[in-house]
């Protein structure tokens, strides 16, 4: 993969991403694709991968997907819906498509598989922070 793209540049720096094993597949105009393994140390009392986990793999899409355009992008609310429990062990694949932007903000919807199998659907909102250059 190409580390010169701006979402390339922006994920390089993001250490809490990274630490948890994420990692960047593609980032393209507007898109994203992210793998994260689920560890011993993301399950829950449940047994089952703790949601914030979930939602943080999906966030990090949407963040890859929203500063692929240049600005620097945060988020302005984001909702998860949670569809299947994942555990320890899985590889789950986040996907970040850009639905709309208009203006300084943007949509994105995320979806969070384990293979075919939705675990997460995740939308975000965003905005381009004014005169902030990547």
């Amino acid at each position: 993969m190409e580390n010169s793209g701006p979402a390339q540049r922006m994920f390089a720096a993001d250490q809490a991403s990274q630490r948890l094993g994420i990692e960047l597949l593609e980032a393209g105009e507007g898109s994203a694709l992210l793998r994260m393994a689920v560890g011993e140390t993301m399950v829950n009392g449940h047994g089952i991968a703790h949601g914030g986990y979930l939602f943080l793999l999906a966030d990090t899409a949407f963040a890859c997907a929203c500063n692929s355009h240049g600005p620097v992008t945060v988020a302005a609310g984001a909702d998860v819906t949670f569809v299947a429990p994942a555990k320890q062990g899985d590889v789950l694949f986040a996907r970040a498509e850009e639905r709309a932007r208009y203006g300084r903000s943007g949509i994105y919807d995320v979806t969070v598989r384990r293979g075919t199998e939705v675990i997460a659907e995740f939308r975000g909102r965003s905005r381009a922070i004014r005169g902030v250059e990547e």
